[in-house]
């Protein structure tokens, strides 16, 4: 695969006091970018492209670096995959491994994901140090409080996930392809598709169910509620322990996760 043209030269000092950090937040209906200053301000209006269909590993690098070309110059990268990742490689993404949104998945997209280096092709593209994670892990990075067990859960065209022990990030777990029912994972049941097909009212039953059957599992201390669907939900959805937060958590996140490994 020809990886494409780096839009900014090579930075030997990754770490200045003014560090700044390009974050990118990836999903099923968007990707979005901006950079954010050493205190997590967006020192640049967000720039937004809508997810592009079919999106194979070459289509999105490709879409990343036009997305991001307009951008100042950064002195690393942190991405919010909508995906299991481990160590920069991806296992699986099902939003993008299908042809077109919300659609079947496919087999040769799929297959053309698993094992892809995601965190090495970008930091080679970008001649930059990047860090790639799981969007809900990066989301969770900007709003867990360091109290106990806090749970994240992101609404969008699937479900993701996060969990913190006392403000340290846990090992990624795809929590949402557990059952909802004998029917489906939870990922499908309060996912994008199901949304669109059942209608709000009769998904927010579903999204109260899911964070009890949650809740019963991690006695978790608190649960923050984002992503795009979230804007659906009221306060009391998310029940006696929970908060919704806003969306622009998924870039946020891209600075802490970095101070997480400090």
């Amino acid at each position: 695969m020809t990886i494409p043209t780096n839009p900014w030269p090579a930075v030997t000092n990754p770490w200045p006091t003014d560090v700044h950090t390009l974050a990118l937040d990836i999903g099923g209906t968007g990707f979005k970018a901006s950079v954010l200053d050493e205190k997590g301000a967006m020192v640049v209006d967000e720039v937004r492209v809508a997810t592009p269909y079919p999106c194979t590993p070459e289509i999105f690098l490709s879409t990343v670096l036009a997305l991001v070309s307009p951008l100042p110059a950064a002195h690393r990268v942190t991405v919010g995959f909508p995906g299991l990742v481990r160590q920069g490689v991806v296992l699986e993404v099902p939003s993008l491994s299908r042809r077109v949104r919300n659609g079947e998945r496919d087999a040769a997209m799929a297959k053309a994901w698993a094992g892809f280096d995601l965190r090495t092709a970008i930091a080679t593209a970008m001649s930059l140090p990047t860090k790639v994670a799981n969007d809900a892990d990066v989301q969770g990075c900007a709003v867990a409080q360091g109290k106990g067990l806090e749970f994240v859960l992101t609404l969008g065209t699937g479900v993701g996930t996060s969990l913190f022990q006392d403000g340290q990030l846990l090992p990624h777990l795809e929590l949402s392809h557990g059952p909802f029912d004998d029917t489906m994972t939870t990922d499908i049941a309060l996912g994008d598709a199901e949304l669109r097909h059942i209608g709000v009212d009769a998904w927010l039953i579903k999204v109260r169910k899911a964070i009890g059957y949650f809740d019963a599992m991690l006695s978790f201390d608190h649960i923050y509620v984002g992503g795009g669907n979230a804007r659906l939900l009221t306060q009391e959805d998310t029940g006696p322990k929970g908060s919704l937060v806003s969306n622009e958590n998924g870039i946020l996140g891209g600075i802490r996760i970095w101070e997480l490994d400090a």
